[in-house]
C-alpha cells in the first residue's frame, strides 16, 4: 500500500505544486477583481461534468469491475469493458458539452444571479469557451481509471501538470499585454489546451495496457451491466456533493466582490492535503480492496486491517495540515499568493475563509477512504444517501452561518464566506460519522484509537506553536512573508517528526527510516 500510495502521492504533489504556482501566478494579475471572481466561477459551471462523470465516478463504479477482471485473468473480458465504457462516456461527454455551451446564459443567471453587466457577459463568454475542455478531463479520468487498475499511479496523477503549465503560459505571455477581461479570455483558452495535453499524454499507456480496447457499444455483458448499474448511483452522489458546492458558489456570489475568488484561492490549499494524503491513499486502497477474495469473513478481516492503516496513514498527514492552517495559515496564505494585485489584506480574508474549510479537513479525508471501502464492496449507494445528508446541512447551515450570523453579530457581510467555508465542514464531520458507522456494521470495529490521535496532535500542535513562535515572536515583520513562511514550516515540520520519533509513532519511524537508507 505504501509504495502505490507513495507514487499516487508523489504524482499528487507535483501537480499540486504546479496548482500553487498557477494560483499564485493568476493572483498576481487578478487579485480579487470582478475579472478574477468571473474566471472562478466559470471554471466551477463546467467542471461539474467532469466531477460528475469523471475520476471519483469511475474509481467508484468502473475500477472495481475492471480490476478484478484482471486479478481473476480475464483479460478480454477487462478489455470489452473499458471498450463499452469509454464509448459511452465520450457519447455522454460530448452530447453534455454541446448542450452546456448552448444553455450557458441560462447556467449563469442558476449559478451565479449576483454577477451582472460585463462580470456576468465575461462569464457566459469563459464558460462557453471552457466546456470542450472538460470533455477532454472526462476522457482522462477514463485512462486514468485503466492505469490505476493496472497499478500504474504515476502517470495518471502527474498529468495534470501539463494542464496547469498551459494556463500559467497563457498568464505569463499575455498578463502584461491585456486588459483582466481579455486576459480572463485568454487564459481559458490556455485552460482547453492544457485539457486536450492531459488526455492525450495518457491515452497511449491506457491504450497498450487495455489490449484490444475498441469503441464498442455492446452492453450484453455483465460485467458492463454493473458498471452501468452501480454508475448511476454515484453519479447522484457526485451531483449531490456538486449542488452543494454551486449552493456556495451561488451564496458567495450574492456576498461583496472577492467573496467568489476567496472561496477558490482558499479552496486552492484545503484541497492540498486532501489530495496528497487523502486522495493518494484512497487511489491505491480501491483497486487492492477490489481484489480480495476469500470468504465472507476473510473480506471483512481484510477490509477492516487495509481500513484502519490507511487511516492512521492519512490522520498522519492531515492532523498536523489542519494545526497548521489554523496556526500558521496566515503565514502560508501570504506566501502562496500575496504579490501584485494580492494585497496584506487579501491574505488576511483568505486565512478566515481557510480555517472554515479547516474545520472539516480530517473528517473529509477520513471520509474518502470510507467511501473506497463501500465502493470495493460494491455500494455505492450508502454513500450518496450520505452525501445528500450533508448537502443538506451545509446548504441549511451555510445560509445561516453566511448571511444571518455575520448580521445579528454586526460583522462586515464579507465574512460570510467564512460562514459558508466552516458550514461546508460540520456537514463533512456529519458524512464522516454516518459512514463509520455503517462500515463498522458490516466489516466490524474501524477507525482511530484515542491513544494515536492524542500523540498526533500534541506533536502537530506544539510543532505549529514553535514554528509560529520563531516566525511571528522572533523574525522582524519586514521580512519577506516567503522567508518568515519557510522558518516557521521548517521548524513546525522539524519538531514534528522529532516529536514522533521520540513518541514511537510508527509512521515517523517508517519515514525516517526510508531517509537513513536513501542516505546510506
Amino acid at each position: 500500500m505504501k509504495s502505490h500510495a507513495l507514487l499516487v502521492g508523489l504524482g499528487i504533489f507535483l501537480s499540486r505544486i504546479a496548482g500553487l504556482i498557477r494560483e499564485r501566478v493568476f493572483a498576481h494579475y487578478f487579485g480579487n477583481s470582478d475579472a478574477g471572481d468571473a474566471f472562478k466561477a466559470a471554471l466551477k459551471i463546467p467542471n461539474f461534468l467532469q466531477n460528475l462523470f469523471g475520476e471519483g465516478v469511475l474509481s467508484a463504479s468502473f475500477i472495481p469491475v475492471y480490476a478484478q477482471l484482471l486479478a481473476k485473468k480475464h483479460d478480454e473480458d477487462a478489455a470489452k469493458v473499458a471498450s463499452v465504457i469509454g464509448s459511452l462516456l465520450f457519447l455522454m461527454t460530448s452530447g453534455l458539452v454541446l448542450l452546456g455551451v448552448l444553455a450557458t446564459p441560462f447556467l449563469i443567471d442558476v449559478i451565479a444571479p449576483g454577477f451582472t453587466g460585463e462580470k456576468r457577459d465575461l462569464t457566459v463568454q469563459i464558460v462557453q469557451i471552457l466546456f470542450p475542455g472538460t470533455g477532454f478531463l472526462v476522457m482522462s479520468a477514463w485512462c486514468l481509471g485503466i492505469l490505476n487498475s493496472h497499478r500504474k499511479f504515476f502517470l495518471s496523477y502527474v498529468a495534470p501538470v501539463i494542464w496547469n503549465l498551459a494556463i500559467i503560459a497563457a498568464l505569463v505571455m499575455w498578463g502584461g499585454k491585456q486588459g483582466q477581461f481579455d486576459l480572463a479570455v485568454t487564459v481559458a483558452w490556455g485552460l482547453v489546451a492544457g485539457s486536450f495535453l492531459q488526455f492525450a499524454v495518457q491515452l497511449p499507456s491506457a491504450l497498450r495496457l487495455g489490449k484490444k480496447i475498441s469503441p464498442s457499444l455492446d452492453l450484453k455483458l455483465s460485467s458492463v451491466r454493473l458498471v452501468v448499474r452501480n454508475f448511476v448511483p454515484v453519479v447522484f452522489s457526485r451531483g449531490v456533493v456538486q449542488v452543494s458546492a454551486y449552493i456556495d458558489n451561488v451564496l458567495a456570489s450574492l456576498l461583496p466582490t472577492g467573496a467568489v475568488s476567496a472561496l477558490a484561492y482558499a479552496q486552492t490549499l484545503y484541497l492540498l492535503p486532501v489530495s496528497l494524503f487523502g486522495m493518494s491513499v484512497s487511489a491505491a486502497e480501491l483497486p487492492a480492496m477490489s481484489q480480495a477474495t476469500g470468504s465472507d469473513e476473510e473480506i471483512r478481516h481484510y477490509l477492516q486491517g487495509r481500513l484502519n492503516k490507511g487511516l492512521e496513514q492519512i490522520a498522519f498527514f492531515i492532523i498536523p495540515s489542519v494545526a497548521g492552517f489554523l496556526i500558521l495559515g496566515d503565514l502560508i496564505v501570504g506566501a502562496v499568493f500575496q504579490t501584485g494585485e494580492f494585497t496584506a489584506q487579501n491574505t488576511h480574508y483568505v486565512w478566515m475563509v481557510l480555517v472554515g474549510y479547516t474545520v472539516g479537513l480530517l473528517a473529509s479525508t477520513l471520509g474518502r477512504l470510507y467511501s473506497s471501502t463501500f465502493f470495493s464492496l460494491k455500494d455505492t449507494r450508502t454513500p450518496l444517501q450520505f452525501a445528500i445528508v450533508r448537502v443538506i446541512f451545509a446548504t441549511l447551515l451555510g445560509a445561516m452561518l453566511g448571511f444571518y450570523v455575520p448580521q445579528a453579530l454586526g460583522f462586515d457581510s464579507q465574512w460570510g464566506t467564512v460562514g459558508l467555508t466552516a458550514a461546508a465542514g460540520m456537514a463533512g464531520w456529519i458524512e464522516f460519522y454516518l459512514l463509520r458507522k455503517s462500515l463498522n456494521k458490516r466489516i466490524g470495529r474501524t477507525g482511530l484509537s484515542l491513544k494515536f490521535q492524542g500523540k498526533v496532535w500534541l506533536m502537530a500542535l506544539l510543532g505549529a506553536g514553535a514554528g509560529a513562535l520563531v516566525a511571528k515572536g522572533l523574525l522582524d515583520a519586514s521580512i519577506h512573508v516567503i522567508a518568515r513562511a519557510a522558518v516557521a514550516l521548517s521548524v513546525y515540520g522539524l519538531l514534528y517528526f522529532t516529536l514522533g520519533f521520540v513518541l514511537k509513532v510508527e509512521q515517523a519511524h517508517s519515514l525516517l527510516q526510508k531517509v537513513l537508507r536513501r542516505i546510506r
